[in-house]
């Protein structure tokens, strides 16, 4: 079986290559003035107080939640739709994660269903904004400010999104987001976290670097040798200035890139939408849409086959798809830990069996989004019952 037409391709220019290039020859590998750079620029485009480069977006939500100091045992809401990273952070915190089940159609967190999950051990909530779709936001924070609750948004889909004209970055304690290698941008691994509050945002930079005082940047400039005291057993997830050199001229294409996507999407939703065997996802008037996936849902009552072969004979023409996501109630950790069952959140249980994502990125062509569509298409009129 050859992939011709891969789930994802990175579009990396000439100007990339030059910035690392620079690096390299400069000396200065690890976290420096390019990190710098990407911070500032990066803040800007959020319109925040502070951006803090790390290694991954899974990094950002670990620090946040960390230098909170919540005690183990504790509870911490989020998504069952959703990367087991988003979950990782809590059980890494020896926190317990507590799922809630999500909206049909926009396959977001459902705000209705959070309160019946808050217990007097409750200490926050994360909202994932999934596939780019921001999640409602008012009523996530007005659920929040009412059992005072820590808000920390996972923006790894959502680097353009905005919510009823308000950025994603904005609008919770922190918001982290991810440069991964199939994100909207890339710098290889990495990922961003940000935020408003001040003193946050200094803890924030002593963490993610074994909890010293200063960066190694800091000691050995112009300004001469300072000693670094440790402040806090910190970690290791700062990110270098040759992943920051990728990151300062993809940040400069993330509109030109999104409108690629969004001609894409427009194109998919029209190829798509006179397939009824095919759920096109919801989304709200309201909002700014940051197109990361495409993800679709097949009604398999209408077909002769299941989503995975449907998978199967989609990478049989050649064309490269995957799966956002498994819920993580189905995973074995959780039904093993957790005893989780399908009928605790049927809703993201059904769309766990159902949905399916479509290549979507600015490297394709129109002709490539068209073989998409043309192929989802036969697909359907060959299984359809």
């Amino acid at each position: 079986m050859k992939i011709d037409l891969p789930f994802h391709k990175s579009w990396l220019g000439k100007e990339e290559h030059l910035e690392v290039e620079d690096t390299l020859n400069s000396g200065w590998l690890t976290t420096g003035p390019k990190t710098k750079k990407f911070e500032e620029a990066f803040s800007d485009y959020i319109g925040c107080k502070h951006a803090i480069a790390l290694n991954s977006c899974t990094a950002g939500l670990h620090l946040a939640l960390e230098a909170q100091g919540f005690p183990e045992g504790d509870e911490v809401i989020t998504t069952s739709m959703t990367f087991p990273a988003t979950a990782n952070v809590i059980l890494l915190q020896k926190m317990k994660p507590v799922l809630v089940d999500i909206e049909p159609g926009t396959l977001l967190i459902d705000p209705n269903k959070i309160e019946e999950k808050i217990t007097p051990r409750t200490r926050a909530i994360i909202p994932v904004h999934y596939s780019g779709h921001p999640c409602d936001m008012d009523a996530i924070n007005a659920i929040a400010k009412k059992y005072n609750l820590l808000v920390i948004e996972d923006g790894a889909h959502a680097l353009e999104t905005k919510y009823k004209g308000n950025k994603v970055g904005n609008m919770g304690n922190t918001t982290s987001f991810s440069f991964y290698a199939n994100k909207n941008i890339t710098t290889g691994e990495g990922g961003m976290v940000v935020t408003n509050d001040d003193e946050l945002a200094e803890k924030l930079l002593v963490m993610r670097l074994q909890g010293i005082s200063r960066d190694a940047w800091k000691r050995y400039g112009k300004a001469g040798y300072t000693h670094w005291e440790q402040k806090m057993a910190g970690h290791k997830c700062n990110m270098s200035d040759i992943n920051a050199s990728i990151g300062i001229h993809q940040l400069k294409k993330v509109d030109s890139f999104l409108k690629l996507r969004q001609k894409y999407v427009a194109m998919y939703d029209r190829g798509l939408a006179d397939v009824p065997e095919i759920e096109i996802l919801t989304r709200h008037e309201d909002i700014e849409h940051a197109y990361h996936i495409y993800v679709v849902a097949l009604n398999l009552e209408q077909l002769t086959v299941d989503r995975d072969g449907f998978l199967d004979a989609m990478q049989g023409s050649g064309i490269g798809v995957a799966v956002h996501y498994i819920a993580l109630h189905l995973q074995p950790f959780y039904i093993e830990n957790f005893n989780t069952k399908p009928q605790d959140y049927p809703i993201a249980s059904n769309y766990s069996e159902r949905i399916l994502t479509l290549p979507l990125y600015p490297k394709m062509s129109e002709a490539d989004v068209n073989r998409v569509i043309d192929t989802v298409r036969a697909l359907i009129k060959k299984f359809r019952r």
